[in-house]
């Protein structure tokens, strides 16, 4: 089952947003983050808010129908309107995630878009993404998207090796993610994702190479890889209890974490995040940089999580729920909490030590800086941006960063 939501303070019916989450609001960026729930099927892996056809069976009636879900989601857009007032921020950033977003039709995708343009107007260079599963695409949905103003396109590959996908329970085929990126090009999208998985139960250093070689062959502009994560209560994590299938150790990971470094690196693309990389500063994923940044955003949909000023809250969970809450005139949240100063400077480090960029040396306490030290001897660190007042992580760094960060943030 998908994770349970965290604890907090109950959101106000209407939404409000205590005045001191807007005040300064014009000098940061705004994204909205549009949540679909939907899946044909669920990956062994996923622990993501996400419901099929059988598991919304009997458990939400119409209200829980991908057929009327564009409209649904558009109303929280119209209450985000109303919440955020006379805020006069045109939306920097829209990723419609999931889920499978392009379970709903193309025209859906492009209606709530064209809600969030309305209300809010996009920037004239907006970044605006959708996440696909290749078998869930085809060139005239993908060009449909495009003219509806859609420039960006993230999708999930995670191998290139058959019996990878099985572990995984990805249902497309090999090479259907290569042909998308060939089809989003000539739709005419300016920037293409591949995400990819690493350290799969029986994915061999080979398999990895040949996963990373079929990403370069395609040619997108931006890959993402991450660990595989084994969630508890996902199917993948029973049958590796049950022995089924072995776990991946940290050392694996780690081999695999350099070989897609120094491949990517030699083809021609640069790391700006840890688990990130872009061929080119415009080919960042512009909407995740919001929330490593701490900026402000609105996620709309089940589960989705928002952060505006300091305030930073989620919605009920279940798609019924969520249809009710907003067919009843009432917020969708379930619950909210107000960061104080030192809970935002700690996640400033944790998400900003993960960047290119690092994170600024004064931010940190008096341990934290004897830590950046001990790291920069240990050479976690690198000592031209330290000199200059940045902690950013050393390759090895990478290898290591969540240790780092716990260290740092003392």
């Amino acid at each position: 089952m998908p994770s349970a939501l965290p604890d907090g303070e109950p959101v106000p019916d209407d939404g409000a947003l205590p005045s001191s989450a807007l005040a300064g609001a014009a000098d940061r960026p705004l994204g909205f983050y549009l949540h679909v729930p939907y899946c044909a099927t669920r990956c062994g892996y996923c622990d993501f808010n996400t419901y099929t056809a059988t598991e919304l069976r009997g458990t939400g009636g119409v209200l829980a129908s991908r057929d009327n879900y564009a409209d649904t989601l558009i109303d929280e857009i119209r209450l985000a309107r109303k919440v955020l007032g006379d805020d006069p921020r045109e939306v920097r950033t829209v990723f419609v995630g999931g889920g499978t977003p392009t379970l709903l039709a193309a025209g859906d995708l492009v209606r709530m878009l064209g809600a969030v343009r309305e209300e809010f107007g996009l920037a004239a260079d907006a970044e605006v993404t959708t996440e696909a599963n290749p078998e869930s695409v085809d060139p005239a949905y993908l060009a449909a998207l495009r003219e509806g103003g859609f420039n960006r396109v993230s999708l999930g590959m995670q191998s290139a090796r058959r019996h990878v996908l099985r572990i995984l329970d990805r249902t497309h085929t090999p090479g259907r993610p290569e042909a998308c990126v060939a089809e989003a090009r000539a739709a005419g999208f300016e920037h293409v994702n591949l995400d990819l998985i690493y350290g799969t139960p029986g994915e061999s250093d080979d398999d990895w190479r040949a996963s990373l070689d079929a990403v370069l062959d395609a040619g997108p502009d931006h890959v993402s890889a991450y660990a595989l994560i084994v969630e508890e209560g996902t199917q993948l994590a029973r049958r590796i209890r049950r022995g089924e299938i072995p776990m991946t150790d940290d050392d694996a990971h780690a081999d695999r974490y350099l070989i897609a470094e120094e491949t990517l690196t030699a083809a021609g693309y640069h790391w700006y995040e840890v688990s990130n990389w872009a061929t080119s500063p415009e080919a960042r994923c512009l909407h995740n940089e919001l929330y490593w940044r701490g900026a402000d955003w609105w996620g709309a949909g089940p589960g989705a999580h928002s952060h505006v000023g300091g305030v930073r809250w989620w919605n009920v969970k279940h798609p019924g729920a969520y249809a009710a809450a907003l067919a009843a005139g009432r917020s969708p949240g379930a619950g909210r909490e107000l960061l104080t100063d030192e809970d935002r400077r700690v996640e400033r480090i944790l998400l900003e030590l993960r960047l290119r960029e690092g994170v600024p040396l004064d931010v940190l306490r008096e341990k934290g800086l004897a830590a950046a030290r001990r790291a920069l001897t240990e050479e976690l660190l690198q000592p031209g941006p330290y000199d200059e007042g940045r902690a950013v992580l050393t390759l090895r760094g990478r290898l290591l960063a969540d240790a780092v960060v716990r260290d740092l943030v003392d």
